[in-house]
């Protein structure tokens, strides 16, 4: 049983990491982030975008947790805990390159899912990016995908509001 605990925080951290993450996209990175987000909404034809900057807090996050629970950094003041969550960490960061940047965006390898889940994550996130600018949008988390109709319907009624402005290829 001296494992399970410990599974238990990398599994609850992994959880809680698409909250943080969805929090961080829709009030940092769509609000004072921004600067460093706006690239990945418009088109380029860079290898690395500024937004892979985001990546890097996300990093030192991990690393952070990874020192508080070691007792070679912190000694006795360690807590054990730390090591656990900054695993659950660094496991989200592996799944959102694979699952955003790979999957959905195509930077890492060519797949497009034709059914499943697979396909429901890359629609929910081109409907994410049906949207200019940072006003409104929908599907800001990036491993929990609502389905597709629901966001359709979310989006017309944002832009019908005047509360975003949706590409003409986004169709409805």
């Amino acid at each position: 049983m001296n494992w399970l605990f410990p599974l238990l925080i990398v599994l609850a951290t992994l959880a809680a990491m698409e909250w943080v993450a969805w929090a961080s996209h829709k009030y940092i990175m769509h609000g004072f982030g921004w600067a460093w987000h706006r690239d990945h909404h418009e088109p380029h034809d860079r290898v690395l975008e500024r937004n892979d900057l985001f990546a890097l807090v996300g990093a030192v996050m991990s690393i952070a947790m990874f020192a508080v629970g070691s007792r070679l950094v912190m000694g006795e003041h360690a807590w054990w805990p730390g090591t656990w969550i900054g695993l659950g960490i660094l496991g989200y960061g592996v799944v959102y390159t694979l699952v955003h940047d790979g999957l959905v965006h195509q930077r890492y390898f060519y797949f497009v899912p034709k059914r499943g889940y697979a396909k429901r994550l890359v629609q929910a996130h081109r409907l994410h990016h049906a949207t200019i600018g940072k006003q409104g949008g929908v599907s800001f988390g990036f491993v929990f995908a609502r389905d597709p109709a629901v966001l359709k319907a979310e989006l017309k009624r944002q832009r019908e509001a005047g509360i975003a402005v949706v590409r003409e290829s986004a169709g409805e």
